[in-house]
């Protein structure tokens, strides 16, 4: 019976894998929606990625902290909580031979926080639908005033959500 069950899987498996693209190359447009987990905070974050060509896309990212931890009796304002990212990421899943269905994808961003990058994946179960995952850290951090809230959306960060395929 464990012989059976596991054999079904793969074959579920390997025809989703099959019917489903994780990057498609130019015009390819993926959104994902998710969670930031960071220190002092945990938000949502939503981005999206347009396919420029076989292995490279470029995108925009908005996140906005919703529990963040109070610091000295005060609480951030908007500004501290709201980031906003332009992304460029090199799509390297049919580079690096993985299924058809996954994709990875190294790049860097450029915000209102920082400059710094990101290393993401993407797995689709099904035609339009996955889940994603990337870790985001600052390599230069803009410092215009000196608060205690400067490392919100400013710091190592983990976000992990859906992906959506909108052009399918």
């Amino acid at each position: 019976m464990k012989k059976i069950l596991a054999s079904a899987m793969i074959l579920a498996i390997g025809s989703a894998s099959a019917q489903t693209v994780a990057y498609k190359g130019t015009g390819d447009v993926k959104v994902n929606i998710g969670a930031n987990l960071q220190d002092g905070g945990t938000g949502i974050v939503s981005s999206v990625d347009y396919g420029l060509g076989d292995s490279f896309s470029v995108g925009a990212q908005a996140g906005y902290l919703l529990g963040v931890k109070e610091i000295g009796g005060e609480i951030p304002k908007f500004g501290a909580r709201f980031d906003l990212k332009v992304r460029l990421n090199a799509n390297l899943g049919s580079v690096m031979k993985l299924p058809s269905n996954v994709d990875v994808y190294p790049g860097l961003n450029l915000g209102v926080k920082n400059f710094g990058g990101h290393l993401g994946a993407r797995y689709f179960f099904d035609k339009g639908f996955g889940l994603y995952t990337e870790m985001q850290f600052p390599i230069a951090k803009y410092k215009k005033s000196e608060t205690v809230f400067d490392d919100l959306n400013n710091q190592f960060a983990v976000n992990i959500g859906v992906s959506f395929d909108i052009d399918n």
